[in-house]
């Protein structure tokens, strides 16, 4: 199996097995008698901890190689969702999202890993559903156990294919020269020595923190304009991922090379900000599902998108780094953005949430362009000093 092959498996059902809890969540907490805020709060710890913990992991995989820290997070994720399955209070979930944040190293080194074995202009291509089913529709009587558990051996099986199918992509000598060198900076550092990385990840988290909000509060908000239960909203997140995938999965690499990835990224911002003012004012769910399908459009050219502009910014020395900073400005992302979705909601009502997140995200446009005349004049100047 090819590796590119092998990394999409391993992430494919370890996002999977994230994605069966994450709607299941605000439910959780609702049952212990949390409120808007309250239940927002505890979605965003989960990346609270992931922004601690990514710059680290990523340097770790530089130094050591993608196999170990993917293995070792995915080991952590497995052991995080038993913890969620089996919290009897609500401070025991906030532990569990915390820890599982915590684990979540595996996304910097498989977007590294994709890098290392992947030219340039193929880093595009590189880069809900079931937890409602398992749960049931009675918010009151739901089952979070069984998704649980369905999430843990998901994490497992993604541990076993990386044990057995992935090679390492970081050659021994590339992690003795990362170790010899002791350090590629901070993050604030590396950010500053990259100016076009910096507008990128500001891009990313603009975006970052509308699909936050939008995946926070979708429940809440489903809950509150339809009365939907947990397999409902398990079908409509499945709805949203699909799309997501496809584009992902198709649309992306046959527009990448067409459009280029620049392009591809800002239209995706505008299909984003659509679903998401489309998502505000639907009266019903027939709207509601045009808006979300064109969220997934969004979402789904704008993640390959970014995270391959992200990665021409590093070298095979760095890439754990460089990725591991987009990750992070990411995290932030998820850790503010459902706190102002959970404040708008209760403050504002269920539309609030999403117009605030098309507000926020149309500024990421303006950031793809500072980076693209920073990348333009980067170039520039390495042409004139090549000619010298």
């Amino acid at each position: 199996m090819k590796p590119l092959t092998a990394i999409f498996i391993v992430s494919t059902i370890d996002v999977l097995g994230f994605g069966v809890l994450v709607p299941l969540v605000p439910y959780m907490a609702d049952r212990y008698g949390a409120g808007p805020w309250l239940v927002t709060t505890i979605l965003a710890s989960y990346s609270f901890a992931q922004l601690l913990m990514a710059p680290v992991w990523g340097r770790l995989s530089d130094r050591f190689g993608r196999r170990p820290i993917l293995m070792s997070s995915l080991a952590g994720a497995c052991a995080s969702y038993l913890m969620l399955g089996f919290a009897p209070t609500l401070g025991w979930l906030l532990v569990a999202r915390l820890f599982n944040g915590a684990m979540a190293g595996n996304l910097s080194a498989a977007f590294a890993y994709a890098s290392d074995v992947s030219s340039p202009k193929d880093r595009a291509r590189a880069l809900g559903a079931l937890g409602g089913i398992l749960a049931g529709d009675s918010a009151q009587h739901a089952n979070f156990l069984l998704p649980a558990l369905v999430s843990a051996a998901l994490s497992m099986l993604a541990m076993l294919l990386v044990t057995f199918m992935l090679r390492e992509s970081l050659d021994a000598a590339t992690r003795i020269a990362h170790r010899e060198a002791e350090s590629h900076g901070t993050l604030v550092q590396v950010l500053r020595a990259r100016p076009t990385l910096g507008w990128i990840v500001l891009a990313g988290v603009l975006v970052t923190f509308s699909q936050a909000s939008l995946e926070s509060i979708f429940a809440l908000w489903a809950l509150a304009r339809f009365g939907f239960g947990p397999r409902t909203i398990g079908y409509l997140l499945f709805a949203l991922a699909l799309v997501t995938v496809v584009m992902q999965g198709g649309l992306v690499r046959r527009l990448a090379p067409r459009l280029g990835e620049w392009r591809l990224a800002l239209a995706s911002i505008g299909c984003y900000v659509l679903g998401l003012v489309w998502l505000a004012f639907s009266p019903g769910l027939a709207s509601a599902l045009v808006g979300l399908a064109a969220c997934g459009v969004g979402s789904g050219l704008f993640a390959p998108s970014a995270s391959s502009l992200a990665s021409r910014q590093s070298d095979p020395g760095n890439r754990g780094v460089v990725m591991g900073a987009y990750q992070s400005g990411t995290s932030l992302a998820r850790v503010l953005g459902p706190l102002v979705a959970g404040y708008a909601f209760a403050r504002f009502g269920p539309g609030a949430p999403f117009l605030a997140g098309a507000l926020v995200t149309a500024q990421a446009a303006w950031c793809l362009l500072a980076a693209g005349r920073e990348a333009s004049m980067a170039a520039g100047t390495a042409g004139e000093g090549a000619k010298a």
